[in-house]
């Protein structure tokens, strides 16, 4: 099976307005073929009516969270389609969830493809200088790279995260479960964490 792109799976979610591992999980079962993706989404119930695509998430909150021990602060940027649904208790209470996932797990950026790629390189450069210490083959090296690159997405991008309060699924899975209870694209604008002496 051809290794899916990170790309591709941010077009098919922009398209559909399904989580994002749902729609990996939709490229991988359709071989990467897009349409039969789009497909495999909807007979799943994943995906929102084709006319949520030219939807924008304009709308939305901004929330904030505070640590206990006063060491940690974080604004998160939470954006929907309507007004209506910002003020919803589901969509207000899946704000809250984010920033306190955020101060907890320390994500670096929103999805793998926010990630600058002087940072992904940097990592690359580790994983592939820690693979050629091992004595690993040169023909496997590039596929324990990729691993380890893969890895290091999921460790460190909010939406590839395992989700703090229930690691069975990732932050992406949460926010997917909000937006079809919620009928609306949601989507995380942004975020800043603070943390003091950093």
């Amino acid at each position: 099976m051809s290794e899916i792109k990170a790309a591709d799976v941010k077009k098919l979610r922009e398209r559909t307005g399904a989580g994002m591992m749902d729609c990996k999980r939709a490229l991988q079962e359709t071989g990467g073929d897009t349409e039969a993706a789009v497909e495999w989404l909807r007979k799943k119930g994943a995906a929102s009516a084709e006319k949520r695509v030219a939807k924008e998430a304009r709308e939305g909150v901004v929330e904030s969270y505070i640590h206990h021990s006063h060491k940690v602060g974080v604004l998160v940027e939470l954006n929907c389609e309507t007004d209506f649904v910002a003020r919803t208790e589901q969509f207000q209470l899946l704000a809250r969830d984010l920033a306190m996932h955020i101060a907890a797990a320390d994500p670096i950026a929103v999805a793998r493809e926010d990630v600058p790629e002087e940072i992904v390189e940097r990592e690359r450069a580790i994983f592939l200088a820690q693979v050629k210490e091992q004595g690993k083959p040169e023909h496997v090296a590039d596929k324990i790279v990729e691993g380890k690159l893969r890895k290091f997405f999921e460790e460190s991008t909010l939406l590839e995260q395992k989700y703090v309060k229930d690691p069975e699924v990732t932050v992406a899975d949460r926010i997917s479960d909000t937006q079809a209870q919620l009928g609306e694209k949601i989507a995380v604008g942004q975020f800043v964490r603070f943390k003091v002496g950093d």
